[in-house]
């Protein structure tokens, strides 16, 4: 998502089983990781809102773990069927001790749904948000985009980047913000 926009698809939503399985997984190992990208925006964001497509970034989880939580969460997600992939980014010389981990979940009648874990091991700012470990919004901002030195996410044009970006700026808290899912007034 980090190209501009179509805005005649605004509106679009997640699948829903999408949504619940990637939910399912969070919750297997929500107390060894802290949520980053679209998914610690969807539980900064008001509790029940619709899951926009240009709202948050629901593709894969982004997960960061502290360098002691590594084994364990490994483990866990092995025991769910998890195997690391192999990323063209894994031969680059990076600062990131980044791992891709992902499995197929089959759901009942429906299309089965990858289910795709982006693992950075690091020890990061966080807030604690409705039962979960999320980044920091300030950093959390910060990993969005190559220029401003970040570049771990790239849907730096979601909804909820912009709404956050705007309210931080001026001194307010994203956490609960309405504005983290609505679809922009200037379309």
């Amino acid at each position: 998502m980090g190209a501009p926009h179509n805005k005649e698809r605004y509106g679009e939503l997640w699948d829903q089983h999408r949504i619940d399985v990637c939910l399912e997984e969070i919750a297997a190992v929500r107390d060894l990781v802290t949520l980053s990208g679209g998914w610690a925006w969807h539980f900064m964001s008001v509790p029940g809102h619709k899951e926009l497509k240009h709202a948050h970034d629901h593709k894969d989880l982004d997960f960061f773990v502290k360098p002691t939580d590594v084994p364990e969460a490994i483990t866990r997600l092995e025991a769910r069927g998890f195997q690391r992939v192999w990323t063209r980014y894994d031969r680059l010389p990076s600062e990131e001790d980044f791992r891709r981990y992902e499995r197929v979940v089959e759901v009942n009648g429906k299309k089965p749904v990858r289910a795709t874990i982006d693992f950075f091991v690091k020890d990061v700012p966080s807030i604690e948000v409705r039962g979960y470990r999320v980044v920091e919004p300030r950093t959390l901002l910060s990993y969005y985009g190559a220029s401003s030195g970040g570049g771990i996410h790239s849907s730096d044009k979601c909804f909820a980047v912009q709404a956050a970006t705007k309210l931080i700026a001026k001194g307010l808290s994203p956490v609960g913000h309405p504005s983290l899912t609505e679809i922009p007034v200037s379309r």
